[in-house]
């Protein structure tokens, strides 16, 4: 498995242009964020130690979700280089269909991601590599009400990254996709 990912947090290049703009209220954004959640992070953070949970949201990657229905899949280009494709659960599919949102509690997306690289058998395509994350973002409104109603989980190697990046997610979600419910990705029918 390919660990360059694990070490910083994976954002397209619009996002970290964005983000070095709003630096400010991103901090602020995380200072609010981090007093909501300053009672229960530490706590969080030893659990996630020995736990499958995010640290800070407390996301595990739900059971059964490679069977759940695809919503699109994506080309993340450099310097990631990835293919992806976000699946979703009931709650979510139905909330696509119906043009919902927000998105209602209880939606959860999974987002599987591999290195691409070239086919041997048929040159002009690009196929799954060597599998690098699986990404969960959970609506619960009341739980993560300081971060739009969004729990956030980047998993590798079916474990937790580290706090830093999950600190990073929201900040992201917010400054490129507030008005989309938080989420980016868009049903591909």
């Amino acid at each position: 498995m390919n660990r360059n990912n694990t070490t910083r947090h994976a954002c397209p290049s619009s996002c970290r242009g964005t983000l070095a703009k709003l630096t400010g209220l991103g901090l602020l954004a995380l200072a609010a964020a981090a007093g909501v959640f300053a009672a229960t992070s530490s706590a969080a953070e030893e659990d996630a130690k020995t736990s499958d949970a995010s640290p800070l949201y407390g996301v595990t990657i739900p059971k059964g979700y490679r069977q759940w229905q695809l919503i699109a899949p994506a080309i993340e280009a450099e310097p990631l280089n990835e293919l992806r494709v976000v699946l979703g659960n009931a709650k979510a599919i139905q909330a696509y269909d119906q043009g919902t949102l927000p998105f209602p509690d209880g939606t959860i997306l999974t987002k599987l991601a591999w290195k691409h690289v070239q086919s041997p058998e048929f040159a002009p395509a690009s196929i799954p590599g060597a599998a690098t994350t699986v990404q969960v973002m959970v609506k619960d409104s009341k739980k993560y009400a300081a971060t739009g109603g969004c729990g956030f989980g980047r998993f590798v190697d079916g474990k937790p990254v580290d706090l830093t990046q999950h600190q990073t997610c929201f900040a992201c979600h917010q400054a490129l996709v507030k008005n989309h419910d938080y989420v980016f990705t868009r049903h591909a029918r």
